[in-house]
């Protein structure tokens, strides 16, 4: 498996990321949200335009996602760190989208009309590092997107 294959596969087994972005002033911020994956690594999500987060990125678009598996033990600790860029999708592009997110969270129609009030934004990352401590203890490696595009 490819290192790429690695870390989407990581992705796809995964529900929830925790995104970091910088408030004025350099403040930190970050906001658990479900996702759903994407081709070249990116990962989709719906916020409502008037959430901390989705205001920050209007302004700076760069962000910071972590995505790992539930763990016990530091053997069991595995996860990728992102670094790379948010925006909003708008557009015939968006409804395949918010089928597939509905579908892999059991949403059904209850929470269309939440989705259909809701942005729905794409990290679309230029750096990764993917840890893996069931290897052995640190094992790592980083892949700039940016000069490797997936």
């Amino acid at each position: 498996m490819s290192r790429l294959e690695t870390i989407a596969e990581l992705l796809r087994s995964q529900n929830t990321l925790a995104l970091a972005a910088s408030a004025a002033g350099g403040a930190p911020r970050v906001a658990p949200l479900f996702y759903l994956p994407g081709d070249g690594l990116r990962l989709y999500w719906f916020s409502s335009a008037a959430s901390e987060h989705a205001r920050i990125l209007k302004g700076n678009p760069a962000a910071a996602v972590t995505v790992f598996r539930p763990a016990q033990s530091w053997r069991e600790i595995r996860g990728v760190q992102m670094r790379g860029t948010v925006s909003a999708i708008t557009g015939p592009g968006r409804l395949p989208i918010a089928r597939a997110y509905a579908e892999r969270f059991h949403l059904g129609s209850f929470f269309q009309a939440a989705i259909s009030r809701s942005r729905l934004y794409v990290f679309e990352p230029s750096w990764v590092r993917y840890i893996d401590n069931s290897r052995r203890f640190g094992y790592r490696f980083e892949l700039n997107l940016l000069s490797n595009p997936p």
